[in-house]
């Protein structure tokens, strides 16, 4: 009985030691792939230095559908932070009930993106968040109408004072961007199965989420997906290899060519972030696939020549899903009481 259980406690031994080096060796090709985990704590920006104030400021202007011409819109309605840091749909429903031309990407770990948008077309979230104030099929108002709604609130002059103490002219539209950037910082998803198990937790993945894991760098998915936020640092062609069909890839939108006007950007787009993508269907920029595993095995056949098993799209699938974090946990701020200054909504 004695070498029996001595033989058994050895060999369960010997079994650990054998898995531990293949999640060590593992982890080493996904840290050579570019893998990162998403680290704790405020990311610094440029030009614009954290402060709570500021961050307060931001979380109320994020959720205040005043800035919109039609005082129904916020950044929320199409972000929002209780699905997986966007809406949910194909494309985004804005200003008169019109529909945008892409689908709107999420908000949280945005921070970790080279620049914002499909087409990168704002260098940061700043640049961002002045760009749905203005566009007409989003929320339709201009700098000057934000800049007198705010004005019109005692509250949100003094809160613009606290933020952006020393200047002439606190309340501005680039003070708002500022703030809502200050904001949008915060909504970062450590703590992730995956970045566990980057980190030395080998039971933090699933023996599937870790064949899926293999495939993504096997199939060189990594090329494209790498860094914190697994995608958002470069721009590739949808459709290197073979271009999916107009549903998939409209015709009319041809992605980062409306920025450069350079030939060979047309149909080039930012590389997908994929943390929390189990979060944040339907996929692409045209919105038009609704299913993780379909999405994966698109990618499989337009970018890497590559028609992957319905076994390996799943297993890669589950892999993915193993990217959600710990999602941001923020309170619905009480907004400042209008006046009767305050502009009247345009429906």
């Amino acid at each position: 009985m004695k070498t029996t259980t001595i033989s058994f406690a050895f060999l369960l031994t010997t079994t650990s030691l054998v898995l531990s080096a293949e999640d060590s060796a593992l982890r080493e090709q996904a840290t050579s792939a570019g893998l990162q985990p998403v680290p704790y704590g405020l990311q610094p920006v440029s030009d614009n230095p954290l402060t709570r104030e500021k961050i307060e400021l931001g979380r109320m202007l994020f959720f205040d559908p005043r800035l919109s011409a039609s005082g129904f819109i916020s950044c929320n309605s199409c972000h929002n932070l209780g699905t997986g840091g966007d809406d949910n749909m194909p494309t985004s429903v804005g200003h008169g009930w019109q529909t945008g031309p892409r689908n709107a990407p999420t908000v949280l770990n945005a921070v970790f993106n080279a620049a914002q948008f499909w087409d990168g077309r704002a260098e940061d979230l700043k640049a961002q968040a002045k760009g749905p104030v203005q566009a007409g099929v989003e929320m339709a108002n201009t700098p000057e109408a934000v800049v007198v709604t705010l004005n019109s609130m005692p509250e949100y002059v003094e809160r613009f004072g606290r933020a952006f103490p020393g200047e002439d002219d606190p309340v501005s539209f680039d003070n708002m961007a500022k703030a809502i950037e200050a904001f949008e910082v915060t909504l970062v998803t450590p703590n992730a199965p995956f970045d566990q198990w980057l980190e030395g937790n080998d039971g933090a993945l699933s023996d599937n989420q870790k064949a899926g894991l293999e495939l993504f760098l096997d199939k060189g998915c990594a090329a494209c997906h790498s860094g914190i936020n697994f995608g958002g640092q470069d721009y590739y062609p949808f459709g290197l290899i073979k271009r999916p069909g107009a549903d998939i890839l409209p015709p009319e939108d041809k992605g980062r060519f409306q920025v450069t006007e350079t030939a060979s950007d047309e149909y080039v787009f930012r590389a997908a972030p994929l943390r929390n993508i189990e979060l944040t269907a339907p996929y692409f920029h045209s919105g038009q696939i609704w299913d993780l595993e379909q999405a994966v095995a698109v990618m499989g056949t337009a970018q890497l020549g590559t028609q992957l098993s319905d076994e390996e799209a799943a297993t890669i699938a589950e892999f993915l899903r193993s990217l959600t974090g710990e999602q941001p946990v923020v309170e619905y701020p009480l907004l400042p009481v209008e006046t009767a200054a305050t502009p009247k909504p345009e429906l």
